[in-house]
C-alpha cells in the first residue's frame, strides 16, 4: 500500500507499506550489487547508517553465485542477512552497457557474460525468474535501455517493445507469485519509463505503461549522458504522466543535489553508487559539499568529517586518522569514509521527510544547495552502472 502523507508542489513525503517492512519516502536505497556494500560495510551495519532498502543486481547475483544458489539459501534477504526491504534491478542495464556483443529479438537479448564470456540469453521471462529466486521485496521489470541520444524511430520502437516486454514481465511475476515455493509471494514489480530525451516518446510510453496498474514507476535511461538541465526537463515532463497514486523511482541518480531536484519534481526512490564508490576514493559529502581527505591540508585536522554529523565515524575518528590510513592503504579508511557517506545520503533523506512534513521543503532545498556552493559536490551525471 502507497500512502501520500505531505505534499508541496510535486514534491511528496509517503509511505510504502511491503511485507518485508514499511518504507518512508523520500528515500535513498543503498546499493549492494552483488549482496554487498562495496567498502566493507555488513547488513547488520546499516541499521547503525539508517538504511532502509537495500538495492541487489539480478544480473552480478545470476553470474555469481547463481540465482538458484540464493533461493536454496532462503533467498537474498537471509543470504545477506538483511531483514528490511530489498529491490532487485532486472539486469537490463548491464545487459545494455556491459555486453560487448549482443543480439536484440522480440523474445529477449543474447549476449556474453562479461565474467567469463559464456553466452546468456536473458528476456522478460528470464528477468522475472531470476527475481523469483532471489526473493526481493521489490523487483524491475526487463527493459531496454537505449542511449539517451539515440535518434527517434529507434527510441520509438525500442520503447514499444519495452512495453510488450513489461506485460510479459507482470504476467510471468503473476505466475510465479502462484507458486507453492515462491521465496516471496508478495514480490512487487516496478515498469520503467523510456523514451531518451525526446518529450513525445517519454510522455507516450508512460501512458502506456500506467495503464497496467502496477505496484510503482521508475524513470530510467538517465544520467547516462544527457545534461542536468535535460534530466531534469525530462522529469518535469514525465512524472505527471505517471500514477499519482503509486511510487516513482529516479534509476541510477545521483549527487545530493540531483536527489533534492529529483524530490521536487515527485520522485520517492533514488539509489546511486556515489557514496560507496566516492569514499573508496577518500571522497566525503558534508552539508558544505565534498572533502577530498587525501589532500594535504587535512593531514593535522583533527576534526570529524563533519562537525554536525552524528554518523558512528564522526563520532570516533578524525579527518587527519581517516587520511592517514587512505594514504597507508588501509582497508579501514575506506569503509570509514564509505560508512560516513552511506550515513550523510541516509540522514539527508530523513530532512527531507522532515522538512515536506513541515511544509518548508522549497527553503530547505535552497538553503542546502547554497550550502554545496561553498565546495561543490562532484556533480557530473552518471548512472550507477551497479559496479558500486
Amino acid at each position: 500500500m502507497y500512502e501520500i502523507l505531505n505534499t508541496e508542489g510535486r514534491a511528496k513525503r509517503a509511505r510504502l507499506t511491503t511485507v518485508h517492512g514499511t518504507i518512508e519516502t523520500p528515500v535513498f536505497m543503498n546499493v549492494g550489487t552483488a549482496a554487498a556494500i562495496k567498502g566493507g560495510i555488513s547488513s547488520p551495519e546499516l541499521h547503525d547508517l539508517h538504511c532502509q532498502v537495500e538495492l541487489c543486481n539480478t544480473y552480478h547475483l545470476h553470474v555469481r553465485p547463481g540465482d538458484e544458489v540464493v533461493k536454496k539459501l532462503g533467498g537474498v534477504r537471509k543470504f545477506m542477512n538483511w531483514d528490511g526491504p530489498v529491490l532487485t534491478d532486472s539486469g537490463g542495464f548491464q545487459v545494455f552497457s556491459l555486453a560487448k556483443l549482443r543480439k536484440i529479438k522480440e523474445e529477449g537479448v543474447t549476449f556474453h557474460s562479461h565474467v567469463d564470456g559464456r553466452i546468456i540469453f536473458m528476456g522478460p521471462e528470464q528477468s522475472m525468474q531470476i527475481q523469483s529466486n532471489l526473493g526481493s521485496t521489490i523487483a524491475m521489470a526487463f527493459d531496454e535501455c537505449p542511449d539517451s541520444l539515440a535518434d527517434y524511430g529507434y527510441v520509438s520502437k525500442s520503447i514499444d517493445r519495452t512495453t510488450r516486454w513489461l506485460v510479459r514481465c507482470r504476467d510471468e511475476m503473476n505466475r510465479l507469485n502462484a507458486l507453492p515455493d515462491t521465496v516471496n509471494p508478495h514480490q512487487m514489480l516496478f515498469g520503467i519509463n523510456q523514451g531518451g530525451i525526446i518529450d513525445e516518446l517519454r510522455i507516450r510510453h508512460a501512458r502506456d505503461i500506467s495503464e497496467l496498474d502496477l505496484d510503482g514507476y521508475a524513470v530510467g535511461g538517465l544520467a547516462v549522458g544527457e545534461t542536468h538541465e535535460q534530466m531534469y526537463h525530462v522529469l518535469e515532463e514525465v512524472v505527471p504522466h505517471l500514477p499519482a497514486d503509486k511510487p516513482t523511482y529516479l534509476m541510477g541518480v545521483g549527487t545530493p543535489s540531483n536527489i533534492l531536484e529529483g524530490v521536487e519534481r515527485g520522485i520517492d526512490f533514488f539509489d546511486c553508487v556515489y557514496p560507496s564508490r566516492n569514499g573508496r576514493h577518500g571522497h566525503v559529502y558534508t552539508d558544505t559539499g565534498h572533502l577530498n581527505l587525501l589532500n594535504a591540508r587535512f593531514e593535522l585536522d583533527d576534526r570529524p568529517i563533519d562537525e554536525h554529523c552524528d554518523c558512528p565515524v564522526c563520532r570516533n575518528f578524525s579527518r587527519a586518522y581517516i587520511r592517514h590510513l587512505l594514504k597507508a592503504g588501509e582497508m579501514l579508511g575506506m569503509r570509514l569514509a564509505v560508512m560516513h557517506n552511506l550515513y550523510y545520503y541516509n540522514h539527508l533523506m530523513e530532512e527531507i521527510r522532515e522538512a515536506l512534513k513541515q511544509g518548508r521543503f522549497a527553503a530547505f532545498k535552497k538553503a542546502k544547495l547554497a550550502g554545496y556552493e561553498e565546495n561543490p559536490v562532484h556533480n557530473t551525471v552518471m548512472n550507477s552502472g551497479w559496479h558500486a
